[in-house]
């Protein structure tokens, strides 16, 4: 594990969180648009973490920041304020992300193709 690494991992760890507070505020407030919008950032950043870290786990830590803020997110707070509602929409937005991180981290790990060198004479 070097340093480099380590760093992308915690950047890939925060924007997992930031994609799970937005998208917490911006699923209910533009209902049908805004939760496709929240899942596609949820897909977004744990595909993207697949990418760059090249690696299942790149996956599973932005996951793993969404899953820590939108449960803090749903806790209510002594004054009986909360985020989340008791709609479809944020049942559908907490499912369906989990779903979304689960399925980047299980996408197969196709390599790209060998370049073949031209031949000639033919």
């Amino acid at each position: 594990m070097t340093v480099g690494r380590l760093t992308a991992y915690v950047v890939v760890f925060v924007l997992g969180a930031l994609v799970g507070g937005t998208g917490a505020l911006v699923q209910a407030a533009w209902f049908p648009a805004g939760l496709v919008l929240a899942l596609l950032g949820v897909a977004g950043v744990c595909y993207g973490g697949v990418k760059v870290l090249d690696s299942r786990v790149g996956a599973a830590v932005p996951a793993g920041g969404w899953l820590i803020t939108v449960m803090l997110l749903t806790a209510t707070r002594p004054e009986g304020d909360f985020v989340f509602g008791a709609g479809a929409g944020s049942y559908v937005f907490l499912l369906g992300g989990l779903f979304v991180a689960v399925m980047c981290a299980t996408l197969p790990h196709v390599p790209p193709p060998a370049v073949q060198a031209p031949r000639l004479g033919k």
